[in-house]
C-alpha cells in the first residue's frame, strides 16, 4: 500500500515547522513504513530546501491558476528519504512571499487567510497536476488540515481529475478552530478567483456561519471517506457547539456538518517517540545559562532591545544570585494564542488567574518558568507580570534545546488550555516525569489522570473553570509539600505513561485506511 501525505509542515526539514502538525507529518511515516506501508510526503518549499537535502527535480508541472499560466517543480529530498518514505516539496515563488522558511502570513484582520488561503490552493493544484501526469501515485490520499483541503474539490468536481475522483481519502484535522475560510467569489482570494471554470456544489463547500463563503475544513469534511481526529475525547467535542463566552470550544460551527459525517469520524491518538536511553540531568544553574546565551541570539535580532528580554535577563541574574529555594519549579512550554493562555489570564477579584498562582507558588518556595511566544497582547501582560513577581520567569520566544531542558528541570507541568485537539507538551512532560496539571479536555483528558499522573481541573463556564485551576494548582503544590511517597508515585506514573506511535499506527490502519 501505498500512501500520499500531503501537509503545510513537516519537521523533518529544518524551518518547516510551527506547530504540532510538524512532528505527526515527521513520526508517522516512519511508523507506517515498520508496517511495511510505503509513504509519499510532500509540502511547500518555503527556503530553497530543495537546495539544502540534495533535492533531484522529479517533475515540471505547467498549470492555470486564477486566470494566468504556472510552473511548478516537484523536487524529491534524497537526504532526508527512506526506501519507504520519500521526502517531496514543490517549488514555487508564492511559497516564499513570506519570507524564507516562514511557512505562514500574518494577514490582515479584515481578510484572514488570504494570502495562506491562495499559496495553499495552488500547492493543492500542483499536486492534482501531478498526480494526473503520473508523477505522484497512492493507493490513498491523506490530507492534513485545511491547507490540504482544497485537493479533494478539485478531484471531485474538476473533470480533469476525474479518474481519481474515487480514490481513497482521509483528513486529518489537527485544530478545528483554524478553517482557512475564504470568498467563494468576489475577492482575489476566493475559489472562483483561484479555479474560474470551476462546477461545484456550494452546498458542500460553503462555511455554515458565512454561506457566501468557501470552507476549506468543511468542504473536506463533506467529500473525503474518513475524518480523523487527533484524539478520542476531542472527536466527541466536536460533536457540539462552541460557546467562547463560557469557554466552551466544540464544533467551531462545523458541529452539525460533523454530525451528518459522524459514520466518517475517527478518533485516534497521536503518539509520542520514546527511547531507553536515560535522560540526562539538568540542574537549574545549567538551565539559567542556557536562557541567557538564548536571550542574547534573542537580542540580537532586533536593533533595539526589547523589554522582555532585558527583564528576563535582569530576573535570571536575580535567581543567580539569590539562595537555593525549597519550593517546585512550575514549567509551561507553548504558544501563547487564546487556546493556551486565556484562562491564566482571566481576572478574578482584579487579579488575573496567573498572578493569584504566582502568589500560591511563592507561599511555597517555587518558582514558574514559561517558554514561548505567540500574541503580542499576551506576550505584553506576561512580561508585566514577571515585572511584578519575583517568582515568574518568562523566556519571550523558542529554543529546542530549552524546550529540552525545561521539560527535564520542572517538577510539575502547567497546561490549562481551554481546548486542546490532542497535545503533544503534555507527553513530553509525563515523559520526563512532570505529573501535568491540565484542563480536562480532548487530548489532555486523554492522557493526563488525575491525582495519577497529574492533576486535572474541569467546569462548564470560564467562572468555574478558573476557580477549579486554582483549587487543582493548591492540590497539586500540597502533595508536592506535604505527601512526598505519593508525590513519587505520580512521578514513577508519569514516566510510565505511554502513547507510541506504534499503538496509533495500528488504528490508522484498521479505522483509516482499513488495510
Amino acid at each position: 500500500m501505498r500512501i500520499l501525505m500531503l501537509a503545510a509542515e513537516n519537521d523533518c526539514i529544518s524551518g518547516a515547522k510551527v506547530g504540532g502538525v510538524a512532528d505527526v507529518i515527521r513520526d508517522v511515516p516512519k511508523a507506517l513504513a515498520e508496517h511495511n506501508v510505503n509513504v509519499d510526503v510532500v509540502i511547500p518549499d518555503y527556503g530553497y530546501y530543495h537546495s539544502h537535502y540534495q533535492g533531484e527535480c522529479v517533475a515540471e508541472v505547467s498549470f492555470s491558476f486564477a486566470h494566468q499560466q504556472h510552473s511548478a517543480y516537484l523536487y524529491k529530498l534524497h537526504a532526508i528519504s527512506s526506501e519507504k518514505v520519500a521526502q517531496y516539496v514543490v517549488v514555487h515563488p508564492l511559497f516564499q512571499q513570506a519570507g524564507e522558511s516562514r511557512v505562514y502570513c500574518h494577514d490582515e484582520d479584515n481578510r484572514p487567510f488570504a494570502k495562506d488561503a491562495t499559496k495553499f490552493a495552488l500547492f493543492c493544484n500542483v499536486i492534482a497536476e501531478c498526480i494526473l501526469q503520473g508523477h505522484l501515485s497512492a493507493d490513498i490520499f491523506h490530507l492534513h488540515d485545511w491547507h490540504a483541503a482544497t485537493l479533494s474539490v478539485l478531484l471531485k468536481f474538476d473533470s480533469r481529475y476525474r479518474d481519481f475522483a474515487n480514490t481513497k481519502l482521509v483528513y486529518t484535522v489537527h485544530n478545528l478552530a483554524l478553517q482557512g475560510t475564504r470568498p467563494f467569489n468576489g475577492d482575489d482570494s476566493s475559489l472562483e478567483a483561484w479555479f474560474p471554470s470551476l462546477s461545484y456544489d456550494g452546498q458542500q463547500l460553503c462555511d455554515p456561519r458565512y454561506p457566501f463563503c468557501y470552507n476549506p475544513m468543511r468542504a473536506a469534511i463533506s467529500l473525503v471517506d474518513k475524518v480523523h481526529f487527533v484524539s478520542d475525547s476531542y472527536a466527541e467535542e466536536v460533536l457540539y457547539a462552541s460557546d467562547h463566552q463560557n469557554g466552551i470550544y466544540g464544533g467551531e460551527g462545523l458541529e452539525q456538518v460533523l454530525a451528518g459525517n459522524s459514520d466518517k469520524l475517527v478518533g485516534i491518538l497521536n503518539g509520542c517517540e520514546y527511547s531507553n536511553e536515560p535522560e540526562p540531568k539538568v540542574t537549574l544553574d545549567c538551565f539559567l545559562r542556557s536562557s541567557k546565551s538564548c536571550l542574547r541570539n534573542w537580542m540580537s535580532r532586533f536593533e533595539q532591545l526589547k523589554t522582555v528580554h532585558y527583564l528576563a535577563n535582569e530576573q535570571i541574574t536575580l535567581w543567580q544570585d539569590s539562595p537555593q529555594f525549597k519550593g517546585p519549579i512550575v514549567s509551561s512550554i507553548g504558544r501563547l494564542t487564546e487556546q493556551k493562555v486565556r484562562l491564566l489570564l482571566e481576572r478574578v477579584d482584579g487579579e488575573l488567574v496567573l498572578s493569584t498562582l504566582l502568589l500560591a507558588l511563592e507561599q511555597k518556595g517555587g518558582r514558574f518558568i514559561m517558554l514561548g511566544s505567540g500574541d503580542s497582547h499576551y506576550e505584553f501582560q506576561l512580561m508585566q507580570l514577571m515585572a511584578k513577581h519575583g517568582n515568574f520567569l518568562f523566556l519571550n520566544g523558542y529554543g529546542q534545546s530549552l524546550s529540552d531542558d525545561l521539560y527535564l528541570l520542572g517538577d510539575m507541568f502547567l497546561m490549562p488550555s481551554s481546548f486542546e485537539p490532542c497535545g503533544i507538551s503534555q507527553m513530553l512532560a509525563l515523559k520526563a516525569g512532570q505529573p501535568c496539571i491540565v484542563h480536562g479536555v480532548g487530548g489532555l483528558k486523554d492522557t493526563v489522570k488525575h491525582n495519577e499522573n497529574g492533576f486535572v481541573f474541569e467546569g462548564d463556564t470560564i467562572s468555574e473553570q478558573v476557580v477549579s485551576l486554582q483549587n487543582v494548582f493548591n492540590d497539586a503544590l500540597n502533595c508536592y509539600m506535604n505527601e512526598s511517597s505519593h508525590w513519587q508515585t505520580m512521578i514513577n506514573t508519569a514516566k510510565a505513561s505511554r502513547f507510541s506511535w506504534q499503538s496509533s499506527i495500528e488504528q490508522y490502519l484498521s479505522k483509516l485506511y482499513n488495510y
